[in-house]
């Protein structure tokens, strides 16, 4: 097992939930009030919003509940048709948080991500980015598809799909993964309530999330370092040589896992594929090499 005392690293386990808990403790103080939050099931599989759905501690209903006022949702939210999209014109006038997850379909004006018909026009994807992007206090690429393109940009690309970074004219916080784990999420939007924008990196991720590689944390980093790796798939020992690409990867999976800290790739003998980096999928491949 690889150990370490850094400080770097023990502040990515405990912050988080901190920044959580103090934005929680604001709104229930009355100290600020909820924002609200547009969000925008683009060009993609809808991983995302079932991911935070799988969220524990807080969980979807008190992230709900306590935290944001979720006006709009393809997914969740209880008006349908032209009364849905009435909340989302509605909330263009007020200070919202706009996340994005799905690319951005563009080809013959994002006619292949229709979300909305409303009074007779079809209201695309595209369309529904462009006229809440421009007016939200923030905006979140959610997942590896709004925040590179993912696979929905993957060759050949046949929508013309790009991300949400690339699309918008405006600063995009990107909250990659392939899906985003849902404290990447929650945190992220938890300091935003409490604090504003979070520290970001070059590729403008929140550095509390993305500040260090899956390689830097990885249980089975000793065997890297000495040299020991494993031959196929099973194997215990460091899977670089299987095509992992935890070493190129900056996300904390080691350390927050997924299913209520249940289990993650590796842990789950597959090598890291990348999803939370750019260029996934596209430059990751082949997933698995010998």
């Amino acid at each position: 097992m690889f150990h370490t005392k850094c400080p770097i690293v023990d502040s990515k386990r405990t912050i988080p939930r901190k920044i959580v808990d103090l934005a929680i403790e604001y709104i229930n103080q009355n100290k600020m009030k909820k924002m609200n939050l547009i969000w925008i099931e683009a060009c993609g599989c809808a991983g995302n919003i079932i991911s935070l759905l799988n969220g524990e501690d807080p969980d979807v209903i008190y992230f709900l509940n306590k935290m944001v006022n979720m006006t709009y949702n393809n997914s969740l939210m209880a008006q349908e048709g032209e009364k849905a999209f009435e909340k989302f014109l509605e909330t263009l006038d007020t200070e919202f948080i706009l996340v994005v997850e799905g690319a951005v379909s563009t080809k013959d004006n994002g006619l292949y991500n229709v979300i909305a018909r409303y009074k007779g026009r079809l209201i695309t994807g595209m369309k529904a980015v462009d006229m809440a992007g421009k007016k939200a206090n923030y905006v979140l690429a959610v997942g590896s598809c709004a925040s590179y393109g993912g696979p929905s940009a993957a060759r050949p690309n046949p929508s013309l799909s790009k991300s949400v970074y690339d699309f918008l004219d405006r600063e995009v916080i990107r909250v990659p993964g392939c899906p985003s784990h849902p404290q990447w999420i929650i945190g992220t939007i938890a300091h935003i309530i409490s604090f504003g924008k979070p520290t970001l990196d070059q590729e403008n991720r929140p550095i509390l999330f993305y500040g260090i590689t899956i390689h830097d944390r990885c249980p089975r980093r000793s065997y890297f370092d000495k040299e020991i790796f494993a031959t196929k798939l099973g194997e215990k020992e460091c899977m670089f040589k299987l095509g992992c690409r935890g070493p190129v990867t900056k996300t904390e999976c080691p350390i927050r896992r997924w299913n209520d800290s249940i289990n993650w790739p590796i842990g789950d003998n597959t090598p890291c594929i990348g999803c939370a980096r750019n260029g996934f999928p596209d430059a990751m491949e082949p997933f698995i090499r010998y």
